[in-house]
């Protein structure tokens, strides 16, 4: 499984996979008939309040990542996207401008994460 990044406003690409929207809001000037979504995943974002104090702003980027990866741990949406991402390969999208400091680039690795410390079928079969 491929677990890649990318923003709703460049193009859809074969390679992508399965495109899960991980914004909490739909993204503006973006018609959901042409964004091809597989899935919206809005339940994984950042809480509004999250949100709303970092305002994408780069200084907040370290403590935004802390926040955003302990409300991730206690997200129980979560579960089904590390399970969903363990069998598919995923593009993450998201909205933002900046391609560094945005909530799918701290999901990413989140996922990877969980994914790598997972059991494999192989393991979880020996059980």
């Amino acid at each position: 499984m491929l677990i890649g990044i990318k923003r709703i406003y460049d193009k859809a690409e074969v390679t992508d996979g399965t495109r899960v929207l991980v914004d909490r809001l739909w993204p503006r000037g973006v018609k959901k008939s042409t964004a091809h979504i597989d899935k919206w995943v809005k339940e994984v974002a950042p809480s509004d309040e999250l949100r709303t104090w970092f305002g994408h702003d780069p200084e907040k980027w370290d403590e935004f990542r802390k926040k955003y990866l302990k409300e991730l741990e206690s997200n129980d949406a979560v579960v089904s996207l590390v399970s969903f991402v363990s069998r598919n390969d995923v593009t993450l999208i998201y909205a933002a401008r900046d391609t560094e400091h945005n909530n799918a680039v701290v999901l990413s690795e989140f996922l990877a994460e969980k994914l790598k410390n997972a059991p494999s079928e192989t393991e979880k079969k020996k059980e």
